[in-house]
């Protein structure tokens, strides 16, 4: 499936990754990989398409609602872990544990945390990535130029605020499907 997958990615939709394109697959097995900007339901087949073409294994979350009978299966298959999101839940520590549990762990998340323009990012990527002791690998959705740029792997500092300046820094002139939300 994988040749289907560059077929489509490559040739049909005229997508190219640049960048860290073999993913540090052999050195990083454990990393928070944060997609921005995250504004379409299209962000999904691409990421989906990618990680098949880099032939590399990456972890989602979601509500453990989500993972019952019949749909639960499918999506621990293609890489999804639950969480619980009641409230009194500390879910950066709990997320955090699951790089404990996992030899290989890939967590891939959205740091504006919906798909609507947002003012600023949500912090739980980087304090899931610091409580875990992982690097953050950021990855573009960038339709303008129908690219997936793929950064070298990026440890937290003890200073949020220049460590959120390097890491937007990296999204300068990417535009997601939605331009607006972008």
């Amino acid at each position: 499936m994988r040749w289907l997958a560059r077929f489509v990615y490559f040739k049909i939709l005229g997508w190219k990754v640049v960048g860290n394109t073999n993913f540090s697959k052999d050195t990083v097995k454990k990393v928070v990989i944060i997609a921005v900007p995250h504004t379409s339901w299209h962000d999904f087949y691409i990421g989906v398409l990618l990680r098949k073409i880099v032939n590399i294994k990456v972890n989602f979350i979601g509500k453990k609602e989500l993972f019952t009978w019949p749909l639960g299966y499918y999506f621990r298959a293609i890489g999804g872990r639950p969480i619980d999101r009641t409230s009194g839940q500390n879910k950066v520590d709990e997320i955090a544990k699951l790089f404990e549990k996992e030899g290989e762990f890939r967590l891939a998340l959205a740091p504006e945390g919906t798909r609507k323009k947002v003012d600023k990012w949500k912090t739980g990527f980087y304090f899931i990535a610091k409580t875990a002791k992982v690097p953050i690998i950021m990855f573009s959705l960038d339709f303008k130029n129908k690219q997936n740029k793929i950064s070298e792997p990026f440890y937290p500092t003890d200073n949020m605020e220049e460590d959120f300046d390097f890491m937007k820094s990296f999204y300068d002139g990417v535009e997601g499907k939605v331009k607006e939300y972008s």
